[in-house]
C-alpha cells in the first residue's frame, strides 16, 4: 500500500442545494432535517460518508485495497471472516496463538491474531483504513489445526479521517409539496383516479461542515497519500454518483484545507476554522430576501499571520 499520510489536515467542507432534500429525517417524516432552535439545516456525518464510500466503491469498482465494508447488503461478519480464510499471516498468527494457549512452553506470540486480522482489514477495505469500524461482531467458529473455537474478530478501529455534521449558514425553511401517482399498486384500486404523496425540499442551502485527518492513526490504519487523493476527488465528484429527484442539484462550493507540518499539528482546529468566513452579502442584508445561490454568500479566508507550520490548501474550488 502507499505511504500513510504524514501530516495533520483540519477542512472545511461547503456544498450546497438548490430544491432538493439533502438529507432526510425518517422519524420526522423525511423532512430535512434541521436544528430545531435555530432553524439551521442539518446533514449527517453518516450521511456524507455513505456519499464518499459509494463514489470510491464506483471509481475503484471494488478493487483489492480499495473494497468497501459498510455498504448496501454487507453481511459484515463474513466480510471480517474473509481474514481468517484468506490471509496466510492471519492463519499462522493464529496458529501460533493456538500453540501458545495449548502449551505455555511454547513462545508467546508478538501480535496477536485479532491484530494481524486488522491489519488485513484494513489494507483491503478503504472506508476501514479511512472511518474506521467495530470489528468485534465475529461469530465464533472452530478453526486452526487445533479445532478451538475462537471469536472471529478483529478489535476496534479509530479511523483517521473524521467528519462532523454539516450545518446550512442561514436557517432553512422547507417546502412541501403535494404529488401524484397515476398507476395503482393493486388490481383492486384500478378505479382509484390519483393516489397523494408529499415531498419536501429546501429551495437553498449552502452548508458547513468540518473534517479531520489525523496523521498518528493513519499510521495504523495505513491511510496513504493516495487515499487522501481519492477522498479529494470524492469530495469534489461524489454528488455526480448520487443524483436523485428527491435531493434536487447538491454541488460542492469549496474544502479549504490547512495543512500542519508536525503530525501532531501546529495549531488547534477551532483557530484554524475561524479564518473561514461564510457571511451573506451586504445589499441581500438590505433587500431582506432569503438567498438562493452561492453568490449571495461571501467566502473568505485569511491567510495573513498564520501559525508556523500551517498552509492553506483548496480541495475543492
Amino acid at each position: 500500500m502507499n505511504n500513510p499520510v504524514q501530516h495533520r489536515y483540519d477542512f472545511v467542507y461547503l456544498f450546497d442545494v438548490v430544491d432538493g432534500n439533502p438529507n432526510g429525517d425518517p422519524d420526522a417524516g423525511n423532512l430535512p432535517r434541521a436544528d430545531a432552535e435555530t432553524g439551521q439545516g442539518l446533514v449527517t456525518d453518516v450521511c456524507l460518508k455513505r456519499k464518499v464510500r459509494n463514489y470510491v466503491g464506483l471509481a475503484r469498482g471494488e478493487a483489492p485495497g480499495y473494497r468497501i465494508f459498510i455498504k448496501e447488503k454487507a453481511v459484515l461478519n463474513s466480510l471480517i471472516e474473509e481474514a481468517y480464510s484468506q490471509s496466510e499471516s492471519v492463519k499462522a498468527a493464529l496458529q501460533s496463538w493456538q500453540a501458545w494457549k495449548k502449551n505455555k512452553q511454547n513462545p508467546k506470540p508478538e501480535r496477536h491474531y485479532e491484530d494481524v486480522a486488522c491489519d488485513w482489514l484494513c489494507e483491503n477495505f478503504y472506508d476501514i483504513r479511512g472511518f474506521g469500524a467495530v470489528l468485534t461482531t465475529g461469530d465464533e467458529k472452530e478453526v486452526g489445526e487445533v479445532k478451538s473455537k475462537i471469536k472471529m474478530t478483529a478489535g476496534q478501529v479509530r479511523g483517521p479521517l473524521q467528519l462532523t455534521m454539516a450545518r446550512s449558514v442561514s436557517p432553512i425553511v422547507s417546502a412541501e409539496f403535494a404529488i401524484t401517482r397515476c398507476a395503482v399498486t393493486n388490481e383492486k384500486d384500478e378505479e382509484k383516479e390519483r393516489t397523494f404523496g408529499r415531498k419536501f425540499a429546501v429551495p437553498y442551502g449552502l452548508y458547513k461542515g468540518f473534517g479531520y485527518i489525523n496523521a498518528t492513526l493513519a499510521k495504523r490504519t495505513g491511510f496513504g497519500d493516495d487515499d487522501l487523493e481519492l477522498f479529494k476527488h470524492a469530495l469534489n465528484m461524489m454528488f455526480e454518483a448520487d443524483r436523485s429527484a428527491a435531493r434536487g442539484l447538491m454541488s460542492p462550493v469549496r474544502c479549504i484545507a490547512f495543512r500542519h507540518e508536525k503530525e501532531l499539528g501546529n495549531a488547534r482546529a477551532d483557530q484554524l476554522f475561524a479564518r473561514v468566513n461564510v457571511k451573506l452579502r451586504d445589499e441581500l442584508a438590505h433587500d431582506a430576501r432569503p438567498p438562493r445561490s452561492r453568490e449571495d454568500y461571501v467566502i473568505s479566508v485569511a491567510t495573513t499571520d498564520l501559525p508556523n507550520g500551517i498552509t492553506v490548501e483548496e480541495w475543492v474550488q
